[in-house]
């Protein structure tokens, strides 16, 4: 029985915390209605607890989906701006002439414009 008690008293603690942290993430709510609910929530726990996730259970979980969104947001942007700082390798001459060749054997450039392209990627390196 103790185990089940401690169990239930940990618990409480959970959702206590989860509530009052919902209280202070609610970007919508101004400041008296945070005090407010707090208050109500710290005097009367279980009491202000029910009634805030009677009140406003629904919109805690889209708080959570809209918090973890940005966060992934973030996290992706974050992701693309130390992708992009890293230098590319620097392209060789060999690179450029396989890619020239490419260009030539498929037929996208005559073998004029093969010649001149060649003879100024040999001229630059």
């Amino acid at each position: 029985m103790t185990m089940l008690y401690f169990f239930l008293w940990i618990m409480w603690f959970v959702l206590l915390f989860r509530v009052i942290g919902d209280i202070f993430r609610d970007d919508r709510m101004n400041g008296w209605g945070k005090a407010g609910w707090t208050l109500f929530v710290c005097v009367l726990p279980f009491l202000g607890v029910f009634v805030y996730l009677i009140a406003r259970g629904r919109g805690m979980g889209e708080r959570d989906r809209r918090q973890m969104q940005q966060q992934e947001q973030a996290f992706r942007s974050y992701v693309r701006e130390a992708a992009s700082e890293t230098p590319a390798p620097e392209r060789t001459s060999a690179d450029e002439l396989a890619k020239l060749a490419g260009l030539h054997d498929h037929g996208d450039i005559t073998d004029t414009e093969y010649a001149q392209a060649k003879a100024k990627i040999l001229a630059s390196h």
